[in-house]
């Protein structure tokens, strides 16, 4: 099959794989993605009253990379980035719609379950692992790529089981939002009815079982991804009195470019605050982020009380970041440390650093390198990103990295591990000091004094910059 994939491809790329390494001491992989998860789990302590106690106990075991960023703060450009290896710059993929499999820089590559497949991989994939929603029957099935695994959940042509929905919505009583899925609610249901329960069901089968090949087992979990529709057990850890906002400035979004003001979800937080909605929102996304730590621990405790527990790389990740009313918005697809930086703990138990915190700027776009590295196979040549072997080994190294969050045609973040610098493609610009003002309310880029520190960032900024394609492939 994997021979057939890449006919098009050169013939050095197609029969590489032939001498690729498959000994039986590769490790397995335990690969959980989590969907909208923002930086407030509590083992990076950027929101007071966060309920994820497994997250947290995952991260005593392994390398907490506290400065970890999207390449896209979008479900499809992030993810379609994970698994090609690619920047969306290089792609073209910068919307939902912009479908990866029909796209001409990636429909042929080589994708991370392909590398893994070919070097001797069993690979199993149940949830989103690739794009997809619940907003319609065939977003269920997503930008999936069924090809490249040997087992799946719920179906080789699906991606998501069915969702979990109140008896009437939306709940919040606002359809003008997706349709009125941009919505919350308690169920009262148990876990099991979830369609992540069901995921992580099978995931916990796959667990028990002895392989004869090394597992890669991905697993998607869809909460916190809207609607917040999350059993009422969930809610009840975080009380409405128990809610606390940062106190932001209502000026907030005075200093920034007008492309940065447009990136803001600004009807929403209007419709929001004026129906006294904020602390029963927020709320119900702590009640989500808590549900996805329960289903995180299920994984954890099928693992360690199953045959693979001495041999299991761990990899947690969300596709990006998410803001709950800063700088007035509430989604994604804006270019600010909130829905940029996302948890990543990586786990190798043969490595001796559980607990290290690991401060360096680094990419979603280092995941495929880094497998590739720690199971020992040979690295394609497309991958644009940079193994985090190295800082796994020795996390106190400086690297003096910018890593690149895109959003949109040319639109991209630099982070480095000082600053924060934004240019949008009409030339707008931002700047924050991250050490100094880590709620970014003060934009320096119009301050004389930051020429300097612009200059340098602006070298950082990917010289690539591929259109999107004429209309939506979605």
């Amino acid at each position: 099959m994997l021979l057939l994939r890449f006919l098009k491809l050169p013939l050095l790329v197609i029969f590489f794989p032939l001498y690729w390494c498959t000994h039986s001491e590769q490790p397995n992989v335990l690969f959980i993605a989590v969907d909208d998860l923002n930086n407030w789990v509590g083992f990076l302590k950027n929101h007071p009253g966060v309920k994820t106690p497994h997250m947290d106990r995952l991260a005593q075991r392994g390398v907490v990379f506290t400065n970890a960023y999207c390449s896209a703060p979008g479900c499809n450009s992030s993810r379609s980035s994970v698994i090609t290896g690619l920047r969306p710059s290089s792609t073209g993929i910068y919307a939902n719609g912009h479908d990866w499999r029909k796209m001409a820089a990636t429909r042929n590559v080589e994708t991370l379950p392909d590398t893994l497949q070919a070097g001797g991989y069993k690979t199993a994939r149940g949830g989103k692992l690739y794009h997809a929603h619940t907003l319609r029957a065939s977003a269920y099935e997503g930008n999936l790529d069924p090809e490249p695994w040997d087992s799946f959940f719920p179906s080789r042509n699906l991606q998501l089981p069915p969702e979990v929905e109140p008896a009437s919505w939306p709940v919040n009583s606002n359809k003008n939002f997706y349709g009125g899925r941009y919505d919350w609610s308690p169920l009262d249901i148990d876990d099991s009815e979830m369609g992540d329960a069901k995921v992580v069901a099978w995931a916990e089968r796959e667990l028990a079982k002895t392989h004869e090949k090394p597992l890669f087992l991905a697993v998607g979990i869809y909460r916190p991804h809207w609607p917040w529709w999350t059993p009422q057990s969930y809610f009840d850890q975080h009380p409405l009195e128990e809610i606390e906002f940062l106190d932001e400035p209502e000026n907030d979004l005075d200093d920034l470019p007008e492309s940065g003001r447009r990136m803001v979800r600004k009807r929403w937080d209007d419709w929001i605050r004026a129906n006294n909605q904020r602390k029963a929102a927020m709320q119900a996304y702590l009640a989500s982020m808590t549900f996805a730590d329960a289903m995180v621990g299920r994984l954890l405790r099928a693992l360690d009380d199953g045959p693979l527990a001495n041999n299991t790389i761990i990899v947690l990740w969300s596709d990006h970041g998410y803001h709950i009313g800063q700088k007035h918005h509430w989604e994604k697809f804006a270019l600010w440390e909130q829905t940029t930086h996302v948890p990543l703990i990586i786990v190798d138990p043969r490595n001796g650093k559980a607990g290290t915190r690991c401060t360096q700027p680094v990419s979603l776009l280092d995941l495929y390198p880094t497998l590739v590295d720690l199971c020992d196979l040979q690295r394609p040549t497309h991958l644009e990103g940079q193994s985090l072997l190295p800082l796994m080994k020795s996390p106190d190294r400086s690297t003096r990295r910018g890593v690149i969050t895109t959003q949109g045609f040319n639109n991209h973040a630099v982070r480095t591990e000082r600053w924060r610098y934004i240019r949008y493609a009409d030339g707008g610009e931002e700047l924050y000091d991250q050490q100094n003002d880590p709620n970014e309310f003060t934009n320096l880029a119009n301050q004389p004094e930051f020429g300097p520190v612009k200059k340098s960032l602006v070298t950082m900024l990917p010289s690539k910059n591929v259109k999107p394609p004429a209309r939506g492939l979605d």
